[in-house]
């Protein structure tokens, strides 16, 4: 609160502010810190997890994907990230606003343009909220 407050002109130190809501029985809400960015109960189609029983010895062989939010100051922005689990490098990712499938449609995208996989490549996700992805490349 002191930060909005500073934001807008006002100058109060920390203290003196716990006085005065203290004084007039006030409380701060604490703001929701968490967003949700997994729907785990969805009807889409998931695959099993192949990743406990391989092992990664070369590039190409496994990319990871997530997505998480970012505080800006009038709200949130989402990144959806992939990155290559042998050299854990970032291969592709893009930023939006909107939660959705073109934000990881995006990202992917510009994973295969910069790496152009062979096929066998796995796509690793938490199996979230998902839409129908299509081919990763052409049979090479």
């Amino acid at each position: 609160m002191v930060h909005y407050l500073r934001r807008s002109g006002i100058y109060i130190g920390e203290r003196r502010l716990q006085r005065v809501l203290k004084k007039f029985g006030l409380q701060i809400k604490p703001r929701k810190k968490y967003v949700r960015t997994t729907d785990s109960k969805h009807g889409h189609l998931t695959y099993p997890n192949l990743l406990p029983e391989m092992a990664v010895d070369g590039p190409n062989q496994v990319w990871a994907a997530d997505i998480t939010y970012l505080r800006i100051v009038n709200g949130f922005i989402y990144l959806a990230v992939i990155i290559d689990l042998f050299s854990r490098k970032i291969i592709g990712w893009q930023i939006s606003k909107n939660i959705d499938g073109q934000l990881t449609q995006d990202a992917l995208d510009m994973a295969i343009k910069r790496r152009q996989p062979k096929n066998g490549v796995i796509h690793h996700s938490d199996r979230g909220g998902a839409v129908p992805l299509p081919k990763l490349c052409p049979e090479t």
